[in-house]
């Protein structure tokens, strides 16, 4: 095993593993609140369903890639390559989606102090558990559909192209224009990305606003970090740039690995590091700045303490 493989090994499972931990310890955190009788806020849906698709972004995207630097290549058969290629792309979709949906979510609530926007929030808040359940479905038809394309009879010749993977290989025929298809599938994508800048740009506006009305009853020793709106506008602000850095690097990356076949340049490590790097900052940047949930979680190691 060459030293670069093995030192690249290392770095992915150190961030896997993180990873890994800092969702895990999110999921395990709402499930133990629920069955101790905590009533659950309806923004902890929405970061339940984040720290779920960032579960399946680091086992199917992160998992084959650091087998490959251990040394196993094309360990898996056509198959599992498409279903795992399937999943990355469904998984990481779902948490782009999800962030999106949690932006749009604190706009609502924060601008409820208007009449109008508190029935939003209100329409909003019952629909939050389907609003998630039609992210999934919608981006499982999308890949399905994608995937069927790249198989249909159509598009079947003599001529194969390969995308070499490490891992595995995925097959499409040479007629596939990956270019066209890549950008038709990608705009919901593009979108969620805009309205998630567009939401965090207005979710700012308003906190700065809300502040300057309300500076005065503030104390004046408290350091302006502990205001509650700014440390929402600071959670807010890393996970949409955390999210928009990495996925615009990693969109860079996989299209020249893709279109020019660039398999074997240090390119694909780099690309395969950026995807998974969202999932495994975003749980810490959510436990850090959600002073609730500290409270909660605190609550609920004192009453397991006293038993």
């Amino acid at each position: 095993m060459k030293l670069f493989n093995l030192l690249v090994a290392i770095l992915f499972i150190t961030q896997i593993g993180s990873g890994l931990l800092g969702n895990l310890f999110l999921l395990c955190y709402y499930i133990s609140a629920l069955l101790s009788g905590h009533r659950l806020r309806p923004i902890d849906t929405i970061f339940v369903n984040l720290a779920f698709a960032n579960l399946k972004v680091l086992l199917s995207k992160g998992l084959p890639q650091t087998m490959f630097f251990l040394g196993m290549k094309n360990f898996l058969d056509p198959f599992c390559c498409n279903l795992i290629h399937y999943l990355q792309h469904l998984s990481r979709s779902v948490s782009l989606s999800t962030t999106c949906l949690l932006s749009g979510f604190q706009v609502i609530a924060i601008s409820a102090s208007n009449s109008r926007w508190s029935e939003l929030k209100a329409q909003a808040t019952k629909y939050i558990v389907h609003s998630c359940l039609f992210c999934w479905c919608f981006y499982l038809l999308i890949n399905l559909t994608m995937l069927g394309i790249m198989h249909n009879s159509r598009f079947k010749s003599n001529n194969t192209r390969w995308w070499h993977l490490g891992y595995c290989s995925v097959a499409a025929p040479a007629s596939f224009n990956t270019t066209f298809y890549g950008i038709i599938f990608s705009l919901p994508d593009f979108i969620c990305m805009a309205f998630m800048i567009w939401a965090s740009v207005y979710l700012i506006f308003l906190l700065h606003r809300h502040h300057q009305r309300v500076k005065h009853i503030h104390n004046l020793h408290i350091s302006p970090g502990y205001f509650p709106e700014i440390r929402a506008t600071h959670a807010i602000l890393l996970l949409v740039c955390t999210y928009v850095s990495f996925y615009s690097i990693d969109s860079i990356l996989s299209f020249s690995v893709f279109q020019f076949g660039k398999y074997e340049s240090f390119l694909l490590p780099i690309a395969q590091f950026m995807t998974t790097c969202f999932p495994t900052i975003s749980p810490f940047i959510l436990i850090s700045y959600d002073s609730q949930g500290h409270r909660n979680w605190r609550n609920l190691w004192s009453k397991k303490s006293s038993q």
